[in-house]
């Protein structure tokens, strides 16, 4: 007997950084490990400011978050163990999570993987319980940070 994962969605329109900061924020905290946040967006959209407020929320500094594009992995210490994780650079395909050894990060229970342009990984087998996050708009607009995942998303409030 299989049990299928309910995919929850929700939309919060962020109109400044800030607003995006507090929103990531908010979800940091409730995190509790094991998570997997597939983040996509076009350049501009938020993406960083988005997991600066997760660190946030898992105790880590978010001066100490930025973008790895060209690290590619940024593994954060708080709460829990953040890897920010940005495959911008990467060519599509197994060759992405091979660069960033993500067979190792993700068994790792304790800590939150964070996917940056996550296309790129191709047909990699993804746990189905990964969460998919996407931030539309550039700045100039206000922006919809749409959230989908299993059941767990009903104990996060994300609207003010």
């Amino acid at each position: 007997m299989s049990t299928a994962t309910t995919i929850q969605t929700r939309e919060v329109v962020s109109h400044s950084e800030s607003e995006t900061f507090e929103v990531g924020e908010r979800l940091g905290r409730e995190l509790r490990g094991g998570e997997i946040i597939l983040l996509d967006g076009p350049l501009g959209a938020g993406k960083t400011m988005f997991v600066k407020g997760i660190a946030a929320g898992l105790g880590i500094d978010r001066e100490n978050v930025t973008s790895p594009s060209f690290t590619l992995v940024n593994p954060h210490p708080g709460r829990l163990l953040l890897y920010h994780i940005d495959l911008y650079r990467l060519d599509e395909g197994a060759t992405a999570a091979h660069a960033v050894d993500l067979d190792e990060i993700l068994v790792d229970e304790n800590a939150v993987v964070i996917i940056e342009w996550a296309e790129r990984l191709g047909r990699y087998p993804l746990p189905e319980h990964a969460w998919r996050i996407s931030i539309g708009g550039d700045g100039d607009e206000p922006r919809r940070i749409t959230l989908s995942a299993g059941d767990a998303l009903n104990v996060i409030e994300f609207t003010r």
